[in-house]
C-alpha cells in the first residue's frame, strides 16, 4: 500500500530533519578529479559533517534536480562552469545566500550578481601554439580571426560550456555584432572541425593537425605535473599566449557551486561553501588539479605558477551569462559546429 500524499509529505520532511541533525550534506557535483577527495575528507574531519555525493554532467544533475522538485535532497550544486549554474539559477534550482566569508574572499566578478554562486577556482582560456610553425602567434583573441592564421586553428565545439563563455564575455565586452564578427573569423580558420576536449586540442598540435589551439590552463598544468598520453612527451614543442593582456586580460572560466534552493541542510551547505573558500582548499584546487585560486594571496602550485603571470580579465561572469542564448544563436548563424 502507497503512503497518502500528506503521509509521504511528513516522511520527507522527517528524513529532511533527521538529515540535518545527523550533520550531513547532501552535494551534487559534476567535478570528477580525484584529488577532490581530498577536500572532502578534510571538510567531513573539521566539521563532523558527512558528505553524500552524487556525481553526473552538470546537465544530468540540474534534470534530475528539476525532477526531484521541491523534495530534492540536493544541498550544493557544483559544476566546473558558470553557464550551468546560471542555468541552475534560471530554472529556480539555486538559493540567494548571505556570507560575510564569501564576499570577503571572492572577488565580485566571480559570483553571481544575487549571490546564487560563487566561483571557487579558475581556470585561463590560453592560445597554444606550434613554436616550429608559428613564429607570430596571435596575442589576442580577436587575432584569432586573422585571415593569416587560416586553417590553422584547433578550438571546441559551440556546444561546450568554455566556448560559450568565451563568446558571452566578448558579447559583454564588444557587443553582439563584433562577437559575430570574431566568430565568423575564427571558424574561416579552422584547422577541422571542432572535436573532441581541451586536452584534444592539444594533441592536435603534437600530431601537427593544428598549429594554435585554445585550451584552458589546466589541462596543460596537468600534463606538465603528471604523465598526459600524447602531449607530456611533446611538452617542449609548445608555446603559450596569455591573450589581451594589453586589453581587457585574459578570460577566465570557473568552478563554482551554489546552495540548492530545497536544501534541507541550508546551514551545512553554507559552510561548505565558505571551506572552498579556505586558505586549505584553495591550495588544494591549485596543488591537486593545477587550477587557480580564486581568493587573492592564495598559493599557487609552482607548476602552474610557472605557466606565467597574467591579467585576468575581470568582466562579471554573472552579467556574461546573460548573453549564452545570444552566444549560441551567433555559434549557429556562422557555422561554428
Amino acid at each position: 500500500m502507497k503512503p497518502s500524499t500528506s503521509l509521504a509529505t511528513a516522511l520527507v520532511a522527517l528524513m529532511a530533519s533527521q538529515a540535518a541533525a545527523d550533520g550531513v550534506l547532501n552535494l551534487y557535483s559534476s567535478r570528477h578529479y580525484d584529488t577532490d577527495e581530498r577536500l572532502y575528507s578534510d571538510f567531513e574531519a573539521a566539521t563532523g559533517i558527512t558528505i553524500n555525493r552524487i556525481e553526473a554532467s552538470a546537465d544530468e544533475l540540474i534534470a534530475r534536480m528539476q525532477a526531484e522538485g521541491a523534495n530534492s535532497p540536493a544541498d550544493i550544486l557544483l559544476t566546473v562552469d558558470s553557464t550551468r549554474l546560471e542555468r541552475a539559477k534560471a530554472a529556480g534550482l539555486l538559493q540567494s545566500v548571505d556570507s560575510a566569508i564569501l564576499e570577503e574572499r571572492i572577488p565580485a566578478n566571480l559570483q553571481d550578481a544575487d549571490n546564487q554562486w560563487f566561483g571557487f577556482s579558475q581556470r585561463a582560456r590560453v592560445l597554444f601554439y606550434d613554436k616550429a610553425t608559428v613564429t607570430e602567434p596571435p596575442m589576442t583573441y580577436a587575432d584569432l580571426a586573422d585571415p593569416k592564421y587560416k586553417g590553422m586553428v584547433c578550438i571546441r565545439s559551440a556546444t561546450n560550456v568554455y566556448s560559450q563563455s568565451i563568446l558571452s564575455a566578448i558579447i559583454e565586452h564588444a557587443g553582439e555584432e563584433a562577437a559575430k564578427e570574431w566568430a565568423a573569423g575564427v571558424v574561416a580558420n579552422f584547422a577541422r572541425a571542432p572535436q573532441g576536449g581541451d586536452t584534444d586540442q592539444l594533441r592536435g598540435i603534437v600530431s601537427g593537425e593544428c598549429d594554435i589551439a585554445m585550451s584552458n590552463t589546466y589541462y596543460f598544468g596537468r600534463a606538465l605535473r603528471t604523465p598526459v598520453e600524447g602531449v607530456s612527451d611533446k611538452i617542449d614543442m609548445f608555446g603559450w599566449v596569455f591573450p589581451d593582456q594589453d586589453g581587457n586580460g585574459t578570460h577566465v572560466n570557473i568552478s563554482g557551486a551554489g546552495v540548492a534552493a530545497n536544501a534541507p541542510n541550508r546551514d551545512n551547505a553554507i559552510k561548505f561553501l565558505e571551506y572552498l573558500a579556505s586558505d586549505q582548499a584553495q591550495d588544494y584546487f591549485s596543488a591537486g588539479n593545477d587550477e587557480y585560486p580564486v581568493v587573492a594571496g592564495a598559493p599557487v602550485a609552482a607548476h602552474v605558477a610557472g605557466l606565467g603571470e597574467f591579467k585576468a580579465d575581470t568582466v562579471s561572469l554573472s552579467a556574461a551569462a546573460g548573453h549564452l542564448e545570444a552566444a549560441q544563436r551567433i555559434f549557429n548563424e556562422v557555422g561554428w559546429e
